[in-house]
C-alpha cells in the first residue's frame, strides 16, 4: 500500500500525518480526515483509509500522539493481553485530548485546502474510540468547514466533563453519524441518550444507531472482538454519510 508522508505543523509541533489518494482517476476529489483510536497509528488503520480513499476522497490520517514524541507501532494484541492497558496508553493518550485535537485539526483542514487534488469545500470527518469523541468536536469547533462527522465505537461522547462532546453539538452545521456498539463500558445507554437528547435540542441532522452484539473496536480488524459483518455495515454508513453531505 503506498501512502505519502506529511509533517505538518501545529501550534505545539509537528504531526506526523499520512495522507491517501484513491487508486484511480484523477480528482480533484473532497477531503477527508480519519481520526485515529486508542492503540495508536499502525497497519490497520493505513488500510482503513486507503480504503475510504479509493471511495473516492483524499484522506489525512494525523498522529494525535505526537506531543508524547516518537513510539514504535504498538501490538494490539500484546497490548490487549497484557492486563496492562491503562499503564500502556496512558501515556500516549494524555497527550492528546478532543479539544487538543481540534486545535490540531485547523492545520489537517489547510493542508486539506492547498490541495490541487481537493475538492475546495468542507471536509468530512471518522473517528474511532478516542476518535469519535474528536471527530464530533472538531464539527462543532471549525462548523464551517466540516460537512459530515462520523464517530464509531466512540467513547465518553456526554460525560460531565467540560470537554463533553455533547456540550459542544449546538454549533454543528454539518451532518453527524454515530454508530454505537452494543457492548462498550465507555458508551453506556445512559450516556448514548444523553447525546442524542442533545443533538435533537440542537436541531442536529443527524443519525444514531446501535450496532446490536458488536462490541468496543468492532471495526478494528486487529482486535480480537473484530466483527467482519458489523464493519461492513460501518462501510456502507460511512460512505452514504459522505455521499450525502461531500458530493
Amino acid at each position: 500500500m503506498a501512502h505519502e508522508h506529511i509533517d505538518i505543523r501545529t501550534d505545539d509541533g509537528v504531526c506526523p500525518t499520512s495522507l491517501f489518494t484513491p487508486d484511480h482517476g484523477a480528482g480533484p476529489w473532497p477531503g477527508a480526515i480519519f481520526f485515529m483510536d486508542g492503540l495508536g497509528i499502525r497497519p490497520t488503520l493505513f488500510a482503513m483509509s486507503q480504503r475510504l480513499a479509493d471511495a473516492g476522497y483524499v484522506v489525512v490520517l494525523p498522529d494525535l500522539y505526537y506531543r508524547a514524541g516518537p513510539y514504535e507501532p504498538l501490538d494490539v494484541q500484546a497490548v490487549l493481553a497484557s492486563g496492562s492497558v491503562r499503564e500502556t496508553l496512558g501515556p500516549l493518550m494524555g497527550s492528546t485530548d478532543p479539544q487538543r485535537a481540534a486545535q490540531d485539526s485547523a492545520a489537517f483542514l489547510d493542508l486539506l485546502e492547498g490541495r490541487d487534488d481537493v475538492v475546495h469545500g468542507k471536509v468530512g470527518t471518522t473517528g474511532y474510540c478516542m476518535g469519535g469523541a474528536i471527530s464530533l468536536t472538531v464539527a462543532a469547533t471549525a462548523p464551517d468547514r466540516i460537512a459530515a462527522a462520523a464517530s464509531f465505537h466512540g467513547g465518553r461522547l456526554a460525560t460531565d466533563g467540560e470537554l463533553s462532546p455533547h456540550l459542544l453539538v449546538g454549533d454543528i452545521r454539518g451532518r453527524v453519524y454515530v454508530g454505537a456498539a452494543d457492548n462498550d463500558q465507555s458508551y453506556p445507554p445512559e450516556m448514548a441518550g444523553r447525546l442524542v437528547e442533545a443533538l435533537m435540542a440542537a436541531n442536529v441532522d443527524h443519525c444514531h444507531e446501535l450496532y446490536v452484539g458488536a462490541a468496543h473496536g468492532w471495526t478494528m480488524s486487529d482486535f480480537p472482538v473484530y466483527d467482519a459483518d458489523a464493519t461492513e455495515r460501518h462501510w456502507t454508513a460511512l460512505l452514504d454519510l459522505f455521499a450525502g453531505a461531500l458530493r
